[in-house]
């Protein structure tokens, strides 16, 4: 089975840098995210307009190359749209707006092969380099390193669960969706505010108390912020960039460096 980056920077105590994927469909675009030094793709099925089977042959391009995929789905999406997100090659499921334990264990019990959860068994997967493996050993490694847990704290309710939700046995990362918790606290925008800090600082000490990742999404380009977070608060997961907003920022830099003409 192909290396899970994340767990891998986990137990090296590194930060595992994450790359978003919401617009662009050719796979070159994972190779120049590796080339860059992005560790883990963030594939987003949720505010993106991929398709299942351009999402699958993103994660099989992320897997050759040696950039774990993770792809997001959409909110309360079902099993069964679960199901193909991973037999098509995610190594992990990211899951928007996870607010109580019960949320966090449905995601746990869709994601992993009994007995952990209730997912169905298929069999060659992208994870396995398409080879056969005997059903014990393909659930075994699958669980272990395959099927990924990634659930999202994006809500002030969700915040005041944050030690329930940690304590969920399955739950592999809880990751601050940033943008929408400001929005819900009322500070849309303002990712510096103490009511934002405050959160990230109540699901960082439950990440840290049942020992699970502490991820943060949605504070690009705050080097001060991100710092904190990271040294301070402990994330090992980091949302860096988004393909759309590389663009938007990129053009108009080019744009703008563009000499005018001299009269």
């Amino acid at each position: 089975m192909y290396v899970n980056n994340l767990l891998e920077a986990v137990r090296a105590n590194r930060l595992c840098k994450s790359f978003a994927i919401k617009i662009s469909t050719n796979g070159q675009v994972v190779q120049i995210a590796r080339n860059a030094g992005f560790d883990c793709l963030f594939i987003d099925l949720e505010h993106g307009w991929l398709s299942l089977a351009e999402a699958a042959n993103l994660c099989h391009v992320g897997l050759l190359a040696g950039i774990t995929p993770f792809v997001r789905v959409p909110h309360q999406c079902g099993i069964g749209f679960m199901q193909r997100v991973l037999d098509g090659g995610a190594m992990g499921v990211i899951f928007p707006h996870v607010e109580s334990a019960e949320d966090a264990k449905e995601a746990v019990d869709n994601c992993k092969y009994p007995p952990l959860g209730r997912r169905s068994i298929t069999g060659q997967t992208p994870l396995c380099g398409m080879q056969p493996l005997p059903p014990a050993e393909l659930i075994e490694q699958t669980n272990r390193s395959g099927s990924t847990v990634l659930v999202m704290v994006e809500s002030a309710k969700a915040v005041d669960s944050a030690d329930e939700i940690a304590a969920v046995e399955g739950v592999d990362a809880i990751i601050m969706g940033s943008q929408d918790l400001c929005v819900d606290l009322g500070v849309p925008g303002q990712v510096d505010s103490p009511k934002v800090r405050s959160a990230l600082e109540t699901v960082s000490r439950a990440c840290r108390d049942h020992g699970k990742t502490f991820g943060v999404a949605g504070i690009y380009n705050n080097p001060t912020l991100q710092d904190w977070a990271i040294n301070t608060l402990g994330a090992r997961f980091l949302l860096v960039q988004l393909d759309v907003s590389l663009l938007t920022l990129g053009g108009a830099q080019a744009v703008a460096a563009v000499p005018g003409v001299k009269q």
